[in-house]
């Protein structure tokens, strides 16, 4: 299943009311198992690169350590590396195969897609900077802003959200995709630089509810 995300804003709301929450989607978001590129340091953006054997190994990680969420289905980019660690999951968990959403996709990084971060220490060091920072401020050639990747991000939860009241479901995303997450369910500035990258494997909850992205 894939949808297309319009970009708009969503409202930033702490928490949920205890009403509200019970019938909230109760959301995970789940950095991707690892690809040779994560090792080697190239951008990928929206470059389709497979998981490698580490990365399975992390998504048979994942569907362990969450085995008893009670998820009732998971969702992903429609990447490879999320598709691939997605499908790994649903399987090891016995949910059903998983649906994908373009408004998952990591950032688009625009002409320094593909570019290895040693070549790009030569070609343009402040921007090299910036990516190490995870600023999500930079700016990047013919990719896309911040605040329109962190509406993509942000729509695209809201709308699988909206088809899961009062479930649990394990999304599949990117590095750059949790940090928009957690920027919002803290109430940070979209322009704010968290202070560690968040790793294969890594999560964030939140609830969804009426159009609503708030702390789990």
């Amino acid at each position: 299943m894939h949808a297309n995300a319009a970009v708009r804003s969503v409202p930033l709301v702490p928490r949920l009311s205890p009403a509200a929450r019970a019938k909230a989607a109760h959301i995970c978001v789940v950095r991707h198992g690892e690809t040779d590129w994560n090792r080697l340091g190239i951008l990928q953006g929206w470059f389709d690169v497979p998981i490698n054997e580490k990365g399975r190994r992390q998504a048979h990680q994942i569907a362990a350590d969450f085995a008893g969420e009670g998820f009732s289905s998971v969702w992903s980019s429609t990447l490879a590396r999320a598709r691939e660690t997605a499908e790994i999951i649903a399987s090891a968990l016995g949910l059903p195969a998983p649906c994908s959403h373009e408004g998952l996709k990591e950032r688009h990084f625009g002409a320094i897609q593909g570019i290895p971060k040693g070549e790009l220490a030569e070609l343009n060091p402040a921007l090299l900077e910036q990516i190490l920072r995870r600023n999500p401020a930079a700016s990047f050639v013919g990719g896309e802003s911040m605040d329109e990747f962190a509406d993509r991000v942000l729509l695209a939860l809201d709308d699988i959200g909206t088809q899961h009241h009062g479930e649990r479901v394990l999304v599949i995303s990117h590095g750059w995709c949790l940090d928009v997450v957690t920027r919002h369910v803290n109430g940070l500035p979209r322009d704010a630089i968290l202070p560690h990258k968040p790793m294969n494997g890594d999560s964030v909850w939140l609830d969804v509810a009426r159009h609503i992205l708030a702390a789990a």
